[in-house]
């Protein structure tokens, strides 16, 4: 049981720290909400659902890389540069596939209702 209470004081922490991951659950919330007004089917829900856990599982885990980063070194350094970007940059990657996946379930959604 103790796992769930790491877990739950993780998120925690990461709703205090990175205030995009509210962002992004906010997102979620209108994906899912938009889901069930249209009735998307089952493989469109499979869709959606993974790639909402794409998007909030590498913005936590590019959090995890940020605090790791600044425990060990206080001072720039290129390579804590790097780390922060490439994290930062794969956080985008699945952003954009979210967004792609969404427009491909919705767009046809709302065409239809015009």
């Amino acid at each position: 049981m103790k796992r769930f209470k790491y877990a739950l004081d993780g998120l925690k922490v990461l709703l205090q720290k990175d205030h995009k991951f509210l962002l992004h659950i906010f997102v979620m919330i209108v994906a899912i909400v938009f889901g069930f007004i249209f009735k998307i089917d089952s493989h469109e829900w499979i869709f959606i659902l993974i790639a909402i856990a794409l998007v909030l599982t590498v913005e936590a885990l590019n959090t995890s890389i940020e605090y790791v980063v600044d425990l060990v070194t206080t001072e720039y350094h290129e390579f804590a540069k790097f780390a922060k970007d490439i994290a930062a940059f794969s956080v985008l990657i699945v952003s954009i596939l979210a967004l792609i996946i969404g427009l491909i379930v919705f767009v046809p959604y709302f065409i239809a209702l015009f």
